[in-house]
């Protein structure tokens, strides 16, 4: 068994370019692979290896106080859901497009997965969910708005368009992980919006923390990685990616005419082009090909 471990933590990081050899080095080292983001605002990625290997790059990153008080959350893999491993300089370690929103300065008031049930069943409260369409697709909590974005770029004129500070006095936003919340409640903070909460560790604390019985979360939840989506307590659920459009397919739309392995799913078969179906089916033989 594997642990997997996704991180951020918001810290300026002057130096950010220069610990990016180093951070790779303990990875190689230990065998750890995932990707890691470095960047002026901080630190962001999911990495999985032996526990020995993820505790060795997690004392790395502890030595320097900067990384002290990084938010890590825990789960367990079969097997390694990374191909290799990687650290990328980034401009921002989650990438909203947006200058002057530092989480660091303002952000939204975070609330405990334990907490999180009594504030979204409060009536006077806007429930967002942050995350983009296709992760939408497969779970979301009850009565949460979908902002149906392509990518959290998008999301800012979302809030432009749909949002009042006057009509929507208490919002509630949540995402993975946590770390797009830091940026989307520093965003709303910006635009005058008094009361915001966020669910403190995000969806994935959640899964972990509240019982099935009292879950208010439909589905599963997408994840960056070969596992691809997760259930309660962090279970790998039965999803799959599609290769033609990257988004998850469930177990039930695996059955489905339009679902062909590493081709096409029910989502994006009418949008690939025939010489698209024969490149990919072509890639895909050749794959099933080196495996027998």
């Amino acid at each position: 068994m594997y642990v997997v471990a996704a991180l951020y933590r918001f810290v300026p990081l002057e130096d950010f370019a220069d610990l990016r050899h180093p951070v790779l080095d303990v990875m190689n080292q230990n065998g750890v692979r995932g990707t890691l983001l470095l960047a002026p605002e901080g630190i962001n990625g999911t990495i999985a290896g032996t526990r020995q290997g993820v505790d060795r790059l997690l004392d790395h990153l502890y030595r320097d106080p900067r990384f002290a008080d990084t938010d890590v959350k825990e789960a367990s893999a079969e097997t390694i859901p990374f191909r290799r491993a990687r650290v990328r300089l980034k401009k921002e370690i989650v990438t909203l497009g947006v200058e002057g929103i530092d989480p660091l300065a303002s952000v939204g008031t975070y609330v405990d997965a334990e907490n999180w049930n009594a504030l979204i069943d409060d009536p006077d409260v806007t429930l967002i969910d942050t995350r983009n369409d296709y992760e939408v697709a497969i779970g979301t909590f009850q009565g949460a708005t979908n902002p149906e974005t392509e990518s959290f770029r998008d999301f800012p004129d979302y809030v432009d368009k749909h949002l009042d500070p006057d009509k929507h006095p208490k919002v509630a936003m949540f995402c993975t992980g946590g770390i797009r919340c830091e940026k989307s409640t520093a965003l709303l903070k910006q635009r005058g919006f008094k009361e915001v909460y966020h669910l403190r560790g995000g969806i994935l604390k959640y899964l972990e923390t509240v019982p099935e019985e009292h879950s208010r979360w439909e589905g599963d939840c997408f994840v960056f990685d070969d596992r691809v989506a997760v259930g309660q307590g962090l279970k790998e659920s039965d999803h799959v990616m599609c290769y033609g459009c990257g988004w998850p397919v469930s177990k039930e739309d695996q059955q489905h005419p339009d679902f062909r392995n590493g081709v096409h799913c029910p989502h994006c078969r009418s949008m690939l082009s025939e010489d698209q179906i024969r490149r990919f089916s072509t890639r895909q033989s050749q794959i099933d090909q080196n495996r027998s």
